[in-house]
């Protein structure tokens, strides 16, 4: 393997890692540069997703596809013990596995393949996914190649904590500057009620509360329509209450 080829690798992978990348994209490009890189057949990719889930997010062709859906549909093989574990699970030949993954290996030498080495995705405790080498001749896969492929899993790993760490920000962001937003139109209601009604922001917020859930109505929703105009809330008996 040039030495030259496998950093253009490394090279190219870092580039795509921008805050708006496409992962879809991304893993497809892990997978098809597993196989020129380490001489194996095809590759999958396994990952969580936001109920930690395992779904097949890339795979360098259909028929690896197709295998890695049945593991998941069929809660069995190599794979899934990967990223069970967050170990290596490699194996040779997948005609001595039989016993331990009976459909797995039927389907796997039904699509032509002999071989699988499983590598996790993993940081330190958190494992996301696997990514899976499969060759349709039996044998072990080179040591160092080995390593190149689990540096690659590595890679591509920590760039999707980032980019999930950085999506769940952007989320707690947006509610965040929601609820501020809506606090603001509240208390625009509630000037506005105290006013209109001549009651004091404590029973214009009361009243606002009860008008809300007298007409299962967001708070924030009818705040909007009364600072606006297009609702009104007349005096009443009111529980009272603070904002």
């Amino acid at each position: 393997m040039a030495e030259t080829q496998l950093a253009d690798v490394f090279v190219e992978m870092a580039d795509t890692l921008v805050d708006d990348f496409d992962v879809i994209e991304f893993l497809h490009v892990l997978t098809e540069r597993c196989v020129d890189l380490l001489g194996v057949s095809a590759a999958g990719l396994l990952l969580t997703d936001q109920r930690d889930r395992l779904q097949v997010v890339a795979a360098s062709s259909e028929r690896t596809r197709l295998l890695e859906l049945f593991q998941l549909q069929t809660d069995q093989g190599p794979c899934l013990d990967c990223f069970r574990t967050g170990r290596p699970v490699s194996v040779a030949d997948l005609t001595l596995t039989t016993a331990q993954w009976p459909r797995f290996a039927a389907a796997a030498a039904e699509v032509g393949f002999a071989a699988v080495h499983a590598l996790p995705m993993r940081l330190r405790s958190e494992v996301i996914g696997a990514l899976n080498l499969f060759d349709v001749r039996p044998g072990a896969v080179d040591e160092d190649k080995l390593r190149i492929g689990q540096a690659l899993a590595d890679v591509a790993t920590i760039g999707l904590l980032q980019h999930r760490a950085i999506h769940r920000r952007d989320i707690l962001t947006e509610q965040l500057q929601t609820a501020l937003n809506s606090r603001v139109l509240i208390e625009q209601a509630k000037g506005v009620l105290a006013e209109r009604l001549q009651v004091d922001v404590g029973q214009a917020f009361a009243l606002l509360r009860d008008g809300a859930r007298s007409r299962n109505r967001r708070l924030s929703d009818l705040s909007q329509a009364i600072v606006d105009g297009s609702e009104q809330i007349t005096l009443g008996p009111v529980n009272h209450g603070s904002a």
